[in-house]
């Protein structure tokens, strides 16, 4: 029986903060309060001046297996989650092969059983002609239906409206949603090609993947939710104009439409394409000045509902082509929770605001069983940051398989030195124990 006690750490939980120690007693937390005896056989962390958070939730990742384990491996993703204060992670289909059948589905997760440090779920995907597996996916086992209504990396677009509305009409359960109209970006791609051929600028990739290209997308798939009652999840909101589409509101599930805002697009705009080109290449494009501080307002005022990362590595080599060869989508899941915690520091969001966005919310939105909050009885997925200490981004403490990452150079004013995956100590101060593996993610479904 493992047993953990950490002691005089600051929790910051539901909104509250309190000085408390927290008991771990085989995966759960068993007990939460001010002097908590030691038992034998205890192992003692000493959190004074520490701040202690729940594990973040990341509900959008691209951690690339099977098939495109050049560029990334769920075990080495997994890895620099763990480093980062993410414990869990909902993972993307367009892999190779794609996701799309239920065997292919369950593969993946037999992979991260044995390889992931982190805890796991994976969505299942969607074509034009898989709609006999899609409604066989089990909402007590798997995080989600994942539909492209953009082709985006994979080539999965399902663009025949007669399929959509089917699968809206009948999901078994929530529809994530990456939301870019494809004949608009054909469109624009085409005019771009004409003006510049091959050497079109990255600046121009917010005017190729645009306003339009989101919105279009985005509000047909809000009429589609709205006519069929069906319960949706738009990721990666990029636009000032989508904000229109949602509402402020806490109910899970009733709340038939729910958002997401990804950190890159919180803390890029289009004047860094000149520094940064296709390291900030991403889909949905990151946008202007204005569109990041309309998400900013949007966050703050309660209408999107979880903030993530997209994470979603390429190698190096692929990044260095010219625009129309460089691969959309950039690493972010070993750093999210520090970036975020550095816009706390700067005063954009409370430190409890990103703590309900990237643990809470998560957990509620995809009724997730026992995670996402620091509560008697849950399972121990527990973040210990420093908030005192500097850490420099560096090509040499990035632990993603690509190896690179936008924000190398940015010094964070948080340290993460402890995370607990489901009441494992899996990262000590700069050291993994990989002896026991996360676990797969359950719902109240």
């Amino acid at each position: 029986m493992s047993r953990y006690l950490i002691q005089n750490a600051t929790l910051i939980n539901e909104h509250n903060r309190q000085q408390a120690d927290v008991l771990i007693e085989d995966g759960l937390i068993k007990s939460i309060g001010s002097n908590l005896p030691v038992e034998p056989g205890t192992e003692i962390v000493d959190a004074s001046g520490k701040w202690l958070l729940p594990g973040v939730i990341d509900d959008q990742v691209h951690f690339r297996e099977p098939g495109l384990t050049h560029k990334a491996t769920i075990y080495t993703e997994a890895k620099a989650a763990v480093a980062g204060g993410v414990t869990s992670f909902m993972e993307m289909p367009n892999t190779k092969p794609q996701a799309v059948t239920q065997e292919l589905l369950e593969e993946k997760y037999i992979t991260a059983s044995q390889t992931s440090l982190a805890n796991y779920s994976f969505f299942m995907g969607t074509t034009n002609s898989n709609y006999d597996e899609i409604i066989k996916t089990d909402p007590r086992t798997v995080c989600g239906i994942k539909i492209f209504m953009g082709s985006s990396t994979g080539d999965m677009l399902v663009d025949d409206d007669h399929i959509l509305a089917r699968i809206f009409a009948n999901a078994p359960t929530i529809i994530a949603l990456h939301c870019e109209d494809e004949q608009t970006i054909k469109d624009n791609t085409q005019a771009y090609i004409e003006k510049y051929g091959d050497d079109i600028p990255f600046e121009a990739h917010p005017e190729i993947r645009s306003h339009e290209a989101c919105y279009l997308s985005s509000s047909k798939a809000a009429k589609l939710a709205q006519k069929y009652g069906t319960r949706i999840h738009i990721l990666h909101i990029s636009t000032a104009e989508e904000l229109a589409l949602f509402e402020p509101g806490e109910n899970y599930p009733e709340k038939h439409i729910t958002s997401e805002v990804c950190v890159h697009h919180l803390s890029f705009n289009s004047s860094q394409y000149e520094s940064l080109g296709s390291k900030i290449k991403c889909n949905p494009a990151i946008k202007h000045k204005e569109d990041q501080e309309a998400l900013w307002e949007a966050l703050r005022s309660g209408k999107f509902d979880v903030i993530a990362t997209d994470h979603a590595p390429h190698t190096a080599e692929e990044k260095g082509n010219a625009y129309l060869k460089a691969p959309s989508g950039l690493p972010l899941v070993q750093h999210s929770l520090q970036l975020m915690l550095e816009h706390a520091r700067d005063g954009r969001i409370s430190v409890e605001e990103v703590v309900n966005r990237m643990c809470h919310k998560p957990a509620e939105l995809f009724e997730i069983e026992r995670r996402g909050f620091i509560k008697e009885g849950y399972w121990a997925d527990l973040v210990l940051v420093d908030p005192n200490a500097k850490h420099e981004v560096t090509s040499d403490n990035v632990l993603y398989k690509c190896g690179w990452s936008p924000l190398e150079g940015k010094t964070f004013h948080h340290a993460i030195t402890q995370t607990f995956v489901s009441g494992h100590l899996a990262y000590n101060n700069g050291q993994f124990d990989e002896a026991v593996k996360g676990k797969r993610l359950l719902f109240d479904r």
